[in-house]
C-alpha cells in the first residue's frame, strides 16, 4: 500500500509540472515568433538574408535552452520543496539530467519520489520535440524557399 500512496503522490506531482512546463514553453516560443515576425517586417528587403538566418536562429536557439533550463529549474524546485533531493545543486543537476533524459548523473531521488524523474523525461520529451518543430519552423519562415532557389542559382 505504501508504495501505491508513493506513486500516487509522483502522479500528483508529475502532471501538473508537465502541464505547467509545457503551457510555459509553448507561450514562450509563441511569444518568441511575434517578435521575430516584427523583425523579419523590418529587414523584409534586407539583401543579406544569411546574416539575418543565422542571428535569427542563434538568438532561437539561445532562447529555446533558456525556457528548457527555467522548466528544469521548476522541477529542481519541486524536487527540493519535496525533500527528494538533499541540495539546490544536485537538484538541479537531477532535473537538467532528467530533462534532456541524459540520465547519467551520480544523484539519485529518494525512493519515494523516482516515478517523478520518469515523468520529468517525458516532460523532456515533449519539450524537446516542441523546441525541434518551432526551430524546423523558423528555419523555414527566416530562409524561404525562393530565397533558397534564387542562392543557388547565383552560385
Amino acid at each position: 500500500m505504501e508504495n501505491a500512496a508513493a506513486w500516487d503522490a509522483d502522479w500528483a506531482w508529475g502532471l501538473p509540472l508537465i502541464v505547467l512546463t509545457v503551457i510555459f514553453h509553448v507561450i514562450g516560443l509563441g511569444l518568441f515568433n511575434v517578435r521575430v515576425d516584427e523583425f523579419l517586417a523590418r529587414v523584409k528587403d534586407h539583401r543579406r538574408y544569411d546574416f539575418v538566418f543565422v542571428l535569427v536562429m542563434g538568438v532561437t536557439t539561445m532562447w529555446a535552452t533558456f525556457l528548457l533550463a527555467v522548466e528544469a529549474g521548476v522541477w529542481a524546485i519541486a524536487f527540493r520543496f519535496l525533500g527528494a533531493l538533499p541540495d539546490s545543486r544536485s537538484a538541479l543537476l537531477y532535473s537538467l539530467s532528467a530533462i534532456t533524459t541524459y540520465g547519467h548523473s551520480e544523484v539519485f531521488l529518494t525512493p519515494h519520489w523516482r516515478l517523478m524523474g520518469a515523468l520529468e523525461a517525458v516532460n523532456g520529451i515533449m519539450l524537446f520535440g516542441l523546441t525541434t518543430a518551432f526551430m524546423y519552423g523558423m528555419i523555414q519562415l527566416v530562409w524561404p524557399l525562393e530565397r533558397r532557389r534564387g542562392h543557388r542559382s547565383r552560385q
